[in-house]
């Protein structure tokens, strides 16, 4: 049995499913209703969250479906099979609202409007969650080690210390975030990425002696030929082996590529191996690292000076250390023609009602200066108001906007153009520096302002009231 069926029904907690069979037998079929999409928190303290993962999102909602198996595994386990009949017969038309991929977004914002019957819209939240908030969570770690790392070359070696199948998506989400290329030959193949690759310390092992391993491993790759150079000792034979070796291709009208480093001090290893191949006249011979490297790490060994051109990022990117996931949410915001929100003793947990929008403003020095959530039938907005605090407001209509979200799902079929992980990439880093250096730094990152309308702000305050003198 594969993995993952062409059909993807089954991608779905079951309480999503139970409530559908709730509206189901209630006779709510066609409900129209509307969720959003948005998450709370910025993950690694950071000021920012890169959007990744709605084409792979888009993709499985094409073809969701649940077939005759689906069906007669879900009244196996307890569901009417009045309502998997209904399953069986099962295509959504959803209509859904985001950014563009790769957009940078930011706390408590709708990212995500899924429109739809209550069924349709509350079936897909798992696999929605399921997907943006992981491939989010490893693109905007990818784009902090890429912040870090500047233009020097940054591989994903992660897909060994992965959770399972995460390891394919989060390679794809890596590359979005500003990864050059991967060791994962799953994903790149499936999703059109550049592979690298250079050796284990077993292959050297295997030949019992260092210098002949790299003699062998050059006659194989003479192309893409990288040492590995710190398996017995790396100064002193590491290092000179590769140095000989290097001089070897030199004479058959060869290069060699790197050298890698995966252990010991690798500011002072790499100052030394660049002298050592410096002396011998491979300038261009490049040194890589590797090694539990995240994007401090990188950022330490720039501040020390380490001449390393490339790194090797594996556990700590595609795990998302130090964040188990981003807390992406996904709530009901009006049900038929009526506006609905979660009342809260936490003001910050209740959410905003209705159908709304978000306009980006941007200055004149072409920086990005706030986000406002609007009602749906509002055309941008002159002021904003802090979410939680009427009194602060900022003057808005001085300054360019673009509405943030487009149609990307349109009757349960996709209306984009399919972007390659590179070029959305590319529209990483154009949208990367447009915003202030404040909102990238590491430590105390500025908070980035999202703000909401007059008119949002007064529906939500008229709502709390009613819902409080209602009693409920």
């Amino acid at each position: 049995m594969p993995i993952l069926k062409n059909d993807t029904g089954l991608y779905v907690d079951l309480y999503e499913l139970t409530m559908a069979q709730g509206h189901f037998m209630n006779g709510k079929n066609d409900l129209p209703a509307v969720f959003d999409y948005f998450f709370r928190g910025i993950p690694y303290g950071g000021g920012y969250v890169i959007f990744a993962g709605l084409m792979d999102l888009l993709e499985m909602l094409e073809r969701y479906r649940f077939d005759d198996d689906d069906c007669a595994y879900l009244e196996s386990i307890g569901l009417d099979k009045e309502f998997t009949k209904y399953l069986s017969n099962f295509k959504h038309r959803l209509t859904i609202h985001a950014p563009r991929e790769g957009e940078i977004v930011f706390p408590n914002e709708p990212i995500v409007r899924v429109e739809g019957s209550i069924i349709e819209a509350q079936i897909v939240e798992t696999v929605l969650l399921n997907m943006l908030n992981f491939e989010s969570l490893i693109a905007t770690k990818a784009a902090r080690i890429r912040y870090a790392a500047g233009e020097k070359i940054v591989s994903d070696f992660g897909l060994r210390r992965a959770q399972g199948l995460a390891g394919i998506h989060g390679s794809r989400a890596a590359i979005i975030g500003g990864i050059h290329s991967t060791s994962n030959v799953f994903s790149a193949k499936l999703f059109d990425l550049k592979t690298t690759g250079t050796q284990a310390h077993s292959w050297i092992q295997t030949y019992g002696d260092e210098l002949e391993a790299f003699r062998q491993f050059a006659k194989v790759f003479p192309q893409r030929c990288i040492l590995l150079v710190d398996t017995y000792n790396t100064l002193q034979s590491g290092v000179p082996n590769a140095i000989t070796v290097a001089k070897e291709m030199e004479s058959r009208g060869e290069k060699l590529q790197a050298i890698r480093l995966d252990s010991g001090d690798l500011a002072y290893l790499s100052k030394r191996a660049r002298a050592m191949l410096d002396e011998a006249g491979l300038q261009y011979v490049k040194i890589i690292a590797s090694n539990q490297l995240d994007e401090y790490i990188i950022r330490s060994l720039d501040t020390q000076g380490a001449p390393i051109d490339g790194f090797g990022i594996g556990t700590r990117l595609i795990t998302g250390n130090n964040e188990g996931a981003l807390d992406g949410v996904y709530k009901i915001a009006m049900v038929g023609d009526t506006p609905l929100m979660k009342i809260s003793d936490n003001i910050e947990k209740m959410t905003l009602p209705g159908c709304k929008k978000i306009y980006r403003y941007i200055n004149g020095e072409g920086i990005f200066n706030g986000d406002a959530v609007v009602l749906d039938s509002e055309e941008g907005v002159d002021w904003m108001y802090h979410p939680h605090k009427p009194d602060m407001f900022k003057r808005m209509d001085t300054m360019k906007k673009e509405e943030l979200t487009q149609i990307v799902m349109n009757n349960g079929e996709v209306v984009i153009e399919k972007e390659s992980p590179y070029e959305i990439a590319e529209y990483v880093q154009r949208r990367m520096q447009m915003l202030s250096e404040e909102h990238k730094r590491f430590e105390f990152p500025h908070i980035y302002k999202v703000g909401i309308s007059k008119q949002l702000m007064e529906l939500r305050s008229k709502m709390i009231r009613d819902i409080k003198i209602g009693g409920r």
